[in-house]
């Protein structure tokens, strides 16, 4: 081998090794990435196993809280129990259910409901003496017309008829509502006004003629309850 060939091949062993030495560096690095990334996996698969031991923990502690502070009551069997107040109510029924009772008492009734009136006593206690001076109480269907209204009834004089009752009621109320002659009657009703009072708004209203006398043709005595015949309702 001659002197000049030498430097040649020494030249060519240096990249052989640093190659080697390269190829050596990869496999380390490649090892590395791997370890890291099984270390980062078992990591991750790990973790949801840490919930449930938290879940735990925490209904322990929650366990401990409640034994720690739990109370109670005690009462003596001679203890009184306290009476509880509960307020009345009471509720008006509908038209056809006052008008199916069928008796005077309920007509008057149902002209304070077709009115707008309360159907208090002391309404229905005017109402009823009110219709035993127009028509008595044993005939107080008369015509179907129990107050002698000319209101909607043909007869200007009170002496007209209705089909039925119940139409009766509801001229009887808009009677009332719609002549200002009445106007003292209608406040006396709306308020419920004591008896004496409505009684003499109606005295002096033009409702009749005769005035009832101021009051000479009118009796405060109590109203029996009469039904009316078939068919009148």
């Amino acid at each position: 081998m001659t002197p000049s060939q030498r430097p040649y091949r020494a030249r060519r062993a240096l990249p052989r090794s640093l190659g080697s030495l390269l190829r050596v560096r990869e496999l380390v690095a490649v090892g590395a990435a791997a370890v890291v990334l099984s270390i980062c996996a078992g990591a991750v698969l790990t973790l949801p196993q840490e919930a449930p031991i938290e879940a735990a923990q925490t209904k322990a502690q929650l366990k401990t809280f409640v034994d720690a502070n739990a109370q109670s009551l005690a009462v003596p069997e001679t203890s009184a129990v306290a009476p509880v107040a509960r307020e009345e109510f009471s509720s008006t029924g509908g038209y056809a259910t006052i008008a199916a009772g069928g008796t005077n008492h309920d007509w008057a009734r149902l002209v304070m409901a077709y009115a707008g009136f309360p159907q208090s006593e002391s309404n229905i206690a005017v109402f009823t003496r009110w219709m035993r001076q127009e028509n008595g109480v044993d005939s107080w269907w008369l015509r179907n017309n129990p107050l002698n209204n000319g209101w909607g009834s043909g007869g200007g004089s009170g002496l007209g008829s209705y089909d039925n009752l119940d139409i009766a009621a509801q001229n009887a109320a808009e009677g009332l509502h719609s002549n200002p002659g009445y106007a003292a009657i209608v406040a006396g009703f709306a308020s419920s006004a004591p008896t004496g009072t409505i009684e003499a708004a109606i005295w002096a209203s033009p409702w009749a003629s005769s005035h009832y006398a101021n009051g000479a043709h009118w009796s405060p005595a109590p109203v029996p309850v009469v039904k009316s015949p078939a068919g009148t309702w």
